[in-house]
This record gives C-alpha cells, structure tokens and sequence, in this order.
C-alpha cells in the first residue's frame, strides 16, 4: 500500500456512504484505486493530468470524481467523519478571527472611483 492510500478499515467504514453499484452496463473499476487517486491529487496539488498511471486514466478519475462530487458522496463522508470525531471529543467547534490583519481594498472603504464625482465642486451636497 502507497504512502496516503486507504487502509483496508477506511475502506470498510466508507463502502456504506457509496452510491450502489448499478445493476447495468460495465462493471467498475475498483472504487478503492479510484478514491486513493482522489486523494493522492488532494494531497499533492498537481493537475489532473500528472495523476500517476497505478491510479488508472487521469480522464477516469476526474469524471468519477465530479459524479461523486454532484451526488453529495464527499460531503456525505465528511459529515461521518466529523461525526465519529465529534463522539471522541477530538473535534472543538470554537473559532476565533483576529481582525487586525483583514484588509478591504480602497474600493470597499468608499474611496471615490476615478472621472465619478458625487458632489459639486463648490462642495454643496446633492439632493
């Protein structure tokens, strides 16, 4: 097994929040080769094509990936993992945001867009 594939348990507890299998048509490919790939994109950041081939067609697993993605497959498996993680106390929902490093853009902070004049020159304010 490579470095970041499922183990043979993640695989097991994930079957469950699969879409079955359909009945018709070709079989697929092994959902467990297909998920590894998944993952090995996620945690290497590289483009579709760059996928290595013991993962299979990098046009494969970018179609199942986008079927799984529209059905609600990943968020499915999200939720279960954060549930399971949250029953083990290993999750805390507290979150923080320092707003002293937020920045808005000039534009955001009313400055006046460039030939736009909101007001007379003599100062009076518009009705």
């Amino acid at each position: 097994m490579a470095r970041g594939c499922l183990t043979d348990e993640q695989c097991e507890r994930s079957k469950p929040l699969l879409p079955p299998i359909p009945k018709m048509g070709r079989p697929p490919k092994d959902r467990r080769q297909v998920f590894d790939g998944i993952l090995w994109l996620a945690r290497a950041g590289s483009p579709w094509w760059e996928v290595p081939e013991r993962y299979g067609p990098w046009t494969s697993l970018h179609t199942r990936f986008r079927r799984r993605a529209a059905d609600g497959t990943f968020d499915r498996m999200l939720r279960a993992a954060q549930a399971k993680a949250d029953a083990a106390g290993d999750i805390e929902w507290l979150m923080s945001v320092d707003s002293t490093i937020v920045r808005a853009h000039k534009h955001a902070a009313g400055a006046r867009r460039r030939g736009v004049e909101t007001r007379p020159s003599d100062g009076r304010e518009v009705d």
